[in-house]
């Protein structure tokens, strides 16, 4: 039976990349995306589910995310206690493709209990009731995170590392950023051209002192908010600038480097 949605969700390939995760899954191999916020890693997955006809399950990893969380946990109710399967135990046992975004916001307690999913072994040891979980056919691990906000204490351990495919993504080159740009926002081209050349120009603001720098995700919520009636100007300062920093002086040459892109 086909478990794809009637149509594919968006993606603009960068490269190797659909090839490389198609001969990952073939081959029972995790997969780690590495990138930016914002520049496509969760967009990637839903495209690869829907090409190869696997559901998909996504946890937003943070630092309150338990192994209980992941695996489950047993629920009192009217008829007793009752054993509830969490999502990555769902996953395992009906072969969906599991998507553990921003994997180093979880607790190193929590990503350990992935390892026997990651290797040969493919399983995964419930405590709790005492099974062992074999994982079935099509199941497989994807984890993502942005190695921009690597800090000491949250960074994944080289054990962990080990065990993944590391697939890299950045921001698209212009002119795919532009055909994205485009195509997701519902602007004109020109439109999305400035909105492209705005970004280009924000991004050499992290010298500077900017933590995040726009993200093609930012571009189209901008794009979206103009496309619906919304000026330019107010587009841009709401869904691309404001959310970028608090900081005084960034702001104002953020607005300044928008002012001489929208001359």
């Amino acid at each position: 039976m086909d478990m794809r949605p009637p149509e594919a969700p968006y993606y603009l390939a960068g490269g190797n990349e659909v090839a490389l995760f198609e001969q990952c899954h073939a081959r029972q191999l995790a997969v780690m995306l590495k990138g930016p916020t914002g520049c496509g890693k969760t967009r990637f997955v839903e495209y690869m589910a829907w090409k190869l006809g696997r559901p998909l399950i996504t946890i937003a990893c943070h630092d309150d995310l338990s192994a209980s969380d992941l695996i489950g946990r047993f629920l009192i109710g009217h008829e007793g206690t009752l054993w509830q399967d969490g999502p990555l135990t769902r996953a395992v046992r009906s072969g969906a493709i599991c998507y553990l975004d921003e994997i180093v916001e979880a607790r190193q307690d929590t990503v350990v209990v992935l390892h026997p999913l990651t290797d040969h072994r493919r399983i995964l040891p419930i405590d709790k009731t005492g099974e062992v979980l074999a994982a079935a056919p099509g199941f497989q691990l994807v984890v993502s995170y942005n190695p921009g906000y690597q800090r000491m204490l949250k960074d994944m351990k080289p054990s962990t590392r080990q065990r993944f495919v590391a697939l890299d993504f950045d921001f698209p080159p212009p002119e795919r950023e532009c055909d994205i740009v485009q195509r997701e926002g519902g602007i004109e081209r020109a439109q999305a051209h400035a909105l492209v050349t705005l970004a280009q120009r924000l991004r050499t603001l992290q010298e500077r002192g900017l933590a995040e720098v726009p993200s093609t995700r930012l571009l189209i919520a901008a794009a979206r908010l103009i496309g619906s009636g919304i000026p330019v100007r107010e587009a841009c300062n709401s869904a691309i600038i404001a959310p970028l920093s608090d900081d005084g002086p960034l702001l104002g040459a953020m607005r300044d480097l928008l002012d001489a892109t929208l001359i």
